[in-house]
């Protein structure tokens, strides 16, 4: 029997506010991230010396292959419009049902406002950790450029020296002294005083394209292996199961299968136009090798960091997100609270859909456990229950 639209609404309420405005204040402190990569990124680097002889900054000034206004489009919004979609047509209402139903006595359908909170749910923390990894990966990135300002391959060619001027702007160097010896200049010696010299001239490390390709697709990337169980397949190191090698149902092979070719293209495609992305930064003589190199792990570290401090690990995680916080410790979680998983540290009794996770919990352990004796898990080597059932 559908449930009401009202008591649909009734039960949407019932989410605790507190639990809500912690969640708020995160994105706003996400935003505020961002809005810091957007100051350094209108600050004016510091401009290092150069050789008007360094044959490094002597590239030519070319057309950008992949613009800021293509990288934003492609690797920020790209990847919002695609979770967003994703979230709300992946997840089925069978996946919000709790295992109480038998042959007997089948299970009601899930309450319509528990299947729009984990759609809902899904689509919002898949958006946290993508704009936490671009956010920090762009903050980062910009405050590294402003703080090093090492210049661009084509500095020379926008910076249109005054060659009648080299004595005048020398800081450095033995060229005035020593036949053949180095004389360096500070970056007053171009006639170009633009933005164009004076603040993106001197922004060659890190690769900001780079960085800003791999947070967002990469991420994309670890997200879509998520919901389509795309990984190596894999055994426990210490399995419960007999370890049997045998042709039938009963064997160890049948635990794990490769994924179909075509869903791992899918999910590798955002990574490949972000290694695309970044190798434009070369041929188009944007950044040095070593600046795209570090741009590139800049932004793959982010990407990590985004997906695994929202989303369960992608063999083990059925495609979700961990759940919300606890609403007794939106804002703190106290001292003397142990910092491992379960009911400790963030995690609730209950969760977001707490009747369901425990639900599955309780299958998980049933399942292992069905017909098996304890004697079988590996002994406890100081590790505790909570590792063992890891393994």
């Amino acid at each position: 029997m559908p449930i009401p639209i009202k008591d649909t609404v009734t039960r949407l309420a019932t989410i605790s506010k507190l639990l809500v405005l912690s969640y708020i204040i995160d994105w706003i402190f996400i935003i505020g991230v961002a809005l810091i990569g957007y100051g350094f990124y209108k600050q004016s680097p510091n401009h290092h010396p150069f050789s008007l002889t360094d044959p490094t900054i002597s590239y030519p000034f070319t057309k950008e292959t992949v613009t800021t206004k293509t990288l934003v489009l492609v690797c920020l919004f790209a990847p919002a419009i695609i979770i967003l979609l994703l979230s709300w047509l992946l997840i089925p209402a069978k996946a919000t049902t709790s295992n109480t139903s038998n042959v007997s006595n089948p299970a009601p359908n899930p309450p319509a406002a528990q299947y729009i909170r984990r759609k809902f749910w899904e689509w919002n923390v898949g958006w946290m950790g993508l704009a936490l990894a671009i956010a920090s990966a762009w903050s980062a990135t910009q405050g590294l450029k402003v703080l090093i300002g090492k210049p661009r391959p084509d500095l020379l060619a926008r910076c249109n020296p005054d060659l009648t001027r080299i004595a005048e702007f020398t800081v450095g160097g033995l060229g005035e002294e020593l036949r053949g010896a180095a004389t360096l200049v500070s970056w007053e010696i171009c006639r170009d005083k633009s933005n164009s010299l004076q603040i993106d001239g001197f922004s060659s490390f890190p690769s900001g394209h780079s960085s800003f390709s791999f947070s967002g697709l990469l991420y994309l990337t670890l997200w879509l292996c998520s919901k389509f169980s795309i990984a190596f397949p894999y055994l426990p190191r210490y399995p419960v199961e007999d370890q049997k090698h045998v042709d039938d149902d009963t064997s160890v092979r049948k635990r794990g299968a490769a994924p179909p070719v075509y869903l791992m293209l899918i999910a590798f495609v955002p990574t490949a136009t972000a290694c695309f992305i970044s190798a434009s930064r070369w041929f188009n003589y944007r950044h040095h090798g070593f600046d795209i190199l570090f741009g590139s792990a800049l932004g793959i570290f982010f990407a990590y960091i985004g997906f695994n401090m929202y989303h369960l690990p992608i063999r083990r995680g059925a495609g979700w997100a961990w759940g919300a916080r606890s609403r007794r410790r939106a804002f703190l979680r106290g001292v003397g609270v142990p910092s491992s998983l379960g009911t400790d540290g963030w995690a609730g009794d209950r969760g977001l859909d707490g009747d369901v996770e425990g639900a599955a919990a309780v299958r998980e352990m049933g399942y292992r456990n069905q017909g098996q004796g304890l004697d079988r898990v590996k002994p406890d080597g100081g590790e505790g229950p909570a590792a063992r059932l890891e393994a």
